[in-house]
């Protein structure tokens, strides 16, 4: 039986459960909805199905006639996306499912990041799954959560009921390739505590924008700007042309996501030449970034004089040392794959609270030891700088 969505799109059975998955919140830690909606599809199917503590769910179609022999195959997707959507836009990812339409071959998300990775791998399954007339050995169909933020179901996945020994896993932006192997990675995240104190002058917002963004992994090798990184830039340089107190500071949602947008808040009393400064910067980078990041600007918005609490000049020097320092970008190519990125990081997430910076990178490596050795140096930065460091995923 076939099912046509209201996008009418081909195969019609998969764009069909694609779009009964966009309609469900789903971005990583938010898994609950879609893996309880896998079981009720399971349940219409009659289907054998699993579902865990951490919401994985396995699904069992036993082979059809003629493949009773044959050795099972595992078919592994992931349910989470990365959340992401453009500034205004108006969204609530714990709530809210998704607005999809076509722009000419491309399939799109109102607003908002579109989830193929990895709903397309989840919407094929359950196509597979729901045919009648597709003949196959016994299929075990496995899809984790948490993907996104450091494999984290997979790792708590138990495989006791798998009996496949031969895995497809349906994750990659190639079309048309067979990809035999994946980075692995880890989320580093750096705590630096920060003391303050009263400061009075003039209040201005500076804000890192126009950035290209994308994924921490796929994308990483096109030369895009990350926001966090280019404010740690902004504000070193800035100390050479003025004095300045650090407010706020925020950037980024995702740390495996190249975080678009940084946003500072800070007292002064050289608002000319704060503004002087953005606009020379914003020229400089321009240049450097020209066709891949070229639309980089800073905004600054005058907030009038105000007193608030700043962060004490020795607390200010250590964020400003750890944004210039910490690693982004490629941090090693493979000497034996040509094109392939071995290592790399990705601050994805920055916020300054009251008492510490919170940062959290995006480390990814093919080679353990490498994605060790990253991790070390960040690890090595936040401690060197009285903070303490952790690996999640």
């Amino acid at each position: 039986m076939k099912n046509t969505g209201k996008l009418n799109l081909k195969p019609e059975n998969v764009f069909y459960y694609f779009e009964q998955l966009a309609a469900i919140p789903h971005g990583s830690r938010n898994t609950k909805q879609i893996s309880d909606y896998l079981v009720s599809f399971a349940k219409e199917q009659g289907l054998e199905y699993y579902q865990d503590e951490a919401n994985n769910v396995v699904m069992i179609a036993e082979a059809t006639k003629g493949y009773e022999n044959a050795e099972p195959i595992i078919i592994q997707g992931h349910m989470d996306m990365v959340c992401e959507k453009e500034n205004g836009y108006d969204i609530d990812f714990e709530k809210d499912g998704l607005k999809l339409y076509v722009d000419g071959d491309f399939l799109k998300a109102e607003g908002t990041t579109l989830g193929g990775d990895d709903g397309i791998a989840v919407a094929y399954a359950l196509a597979i799954l729901a045919d009648e007339e597709i003949a196959h050995p016994r299929l075990e169909v496995v899809i984790t959560v948490d993907e996104e933020i450091g494999l984290l179901g997979a790792v708590g996945l138990d495989c006791s009921v798998l009996k496949g020994r031969r895995f497809i896993n349906l994750d990659s932006e190639a079309e048309g390739s067979l990809w035999i192997s994946c980075a692995g990675g880890l989320s580093g995240i750096s705590h630096i505590p920060v003391q303050r104190v009263e400061g009075e002058g003039e209040k201005v917002q500076v804000k890192v924008c126009g950035l290209m963004g994308g994924h921490s992994g796929a994308e990483i090798d096109k030369n895009r700007a990350n926001a966090n990184k280019l404010m740690g830039r902004f504000l070193y340089g800035l100390k050479k042309k003025a004095e300045y107190a650090l407010i706020s500071l925020t950037g980024g949602q995702k740390d495996n996501a190249i975080t678009r947008e940084c946003t500072a808040e800070f007292l002064t009393d050289s608002v000319a030449e704060v503004k002087a400064y953005a606009k020379e910067l914003q020229e400089q980078l321009r240049e450097e970034y020209t066709g891949s990041d070229e639309n980089i600007t800073f905004e600054i918005t005058e907030k009038g004089t105000a007193t608030a609490e700043v962060l004490h000049p020795t607390s200010q020097e250590k964020i400003v040392f750890y944004l210039q320092n910490v690693p982004f970008g490629i941090q090693k190519m493979s000497g034996t794959i040509k094109g392939l990125v071995e290592t790399s990081s990705n601050i994805g997430i920055l916020r300054l609270d009251r008492d510490e910076l919170f940062a959290s990178s995006s480390v990814r490596s093919s080679v353990d030891a490498a994605c060790s050795a990253l991790s070390d140096k960040i690890e090595y930065l936040t401690e060197f700088l009285g903070g303490d460091y952790e690996v999640q995923g």
